[in-house]
This record gives C-alpha cells, structure tokens and sequence, in this order.
C-alpha cells in the first residue's frame, strides 16, 4: 500500500480547509437600490425623480426613462446610462467622470457645471443643452449631436468630437486645446473653431 506524499497530503488538507467556509455559508438576498421611489437598475422608470446628491457611481441605469429628474449633484461617476432618456433633467453639479452613456438623450437638460471627463458619450443627443462651465475633457463624443447646445466657458481640452453635429451650438469661451474635431459640423456656431 502506497501513502500519498506529503505534497499531495497539504493540497488535499488546503482543499478541504478552503471548502469547509463555503458548505456553511447561507445564501444572501441582494436588495435591489431604491432612491426616493426609483428604482435603480436598468430600464427603470423615473420620469421627473428627485435623486440629488444620489450616489449612483458604478450604477447600471441602461435605457432608463429619467425624463425631468432632479439629478443635481448626483455621483454618477462610471455609471452606465447607455441609451437613457435624461430629456430636460437638471444635473447641475453632477459627477460624470468616466460615465458611459452612448446613445442616451440628454435633450434640453441642465448640466451646468457637470463633470464628465472621460466621459463615453458616442452618439448621445445633447440638443439644445446647457453645458455651460461643464468639464468634458478627454471625453468621447463621437456621433454625438449638440445641436443650439451652450457649451460656453466649458473645458473641452482633449475631447474626440468626430463627425460632431454644432450646428447653432455656443462655444464662446470654451477650452479648446488639443482638441480635435474632423468631420465635424459648425453651420450657425458660435465660438467654433474655423480651421476643421
């Protein structure tokens, strides 16, 4: 009769001390975020919610109708809200770094002093935003639609506008260095770059 080695006898000890944990561990019931009445998770339907000063960071908000919501002051650093519906929401203040949000609607919004640095925001729809003061630097715009958007006084240094629609938008005052902006649209815009 042959014994295992003492090799073999540790990993087999390691194993069962390693499992003997997860035998006694009971399963947890995970809650689902709710702010206010809003539910926080995808799709969900918040039209004109109060979430100021929410700590949505990392939150998946895809395809959320967040029509008219106080969002003033949310934390909504490395959230998802890829194709979200934020039309005429007030996200003044708000806490947008690294944020995804391809596709999502952001018509006629307030975002006023926003932080989306880094921001992943390809074919998004900011028509007729304020964006005044707000800080988009190095953020990915590609597609994106600002159409008579007021970017006016906003950091715009290191941002991808690529086949960009400015049509009517203001960019008086706006930080422009090493921005880029090829394919880009101006017709109407005020404080546009002239040289694309």
């Amino acid at each position: 009769m042959r014994f295992p080695s003492s090799h073999a006898m540790l990993a087999i000890t390691a194993a069962a001390w390693l499992a003997a944990p997860l035998a006694r561990a009971q399963p947890q019931e995970i809650t689902p975020l709710v702010v206010n009445g809003c539910g926080i998770w995808p799709h969900a339907r918040c039209r004109g919610a109060d979430l100021r000063h929410a700590d949505l960071s990392g939150k998946n908000l895809a395809g959320a109708d967040l029509r008219g919501a106080r969002m003033a002051r949310a934390d909504l650093r490395a959230a998802n809200l890829a194709g979200a519906i934020l039309d005429g929401a007030d996200l003044t203040g708000a806490r947008m770094n690294k944020v995804n949000a391809p596709a999502a609607s952001f018509r006629h919004a307030r975002l006023v002093g926003a932080d989306l640095e880094f921001g992943r925001i390809m074919r998004a729809d900011f028509s007729g935003a304020d964006l005044t003061a707000a800080n988009l630097e190095a953020a990915r715009a590609q597609f994106a639609w600002f159409v008579g958007a007021r970017l006016v006084d906003a950091n715009l240094q290191e941002a991808k506008f690529v086949t960009v629609n400015f049509r009517d938008a203001t960019l008086e005052g706006a930080l422009i260095r090493y921005t880029i902006f090829p394919d880009s649209f101006f017709e109407g815009c005020r404080g546009c770059p002239t040289d694309w």
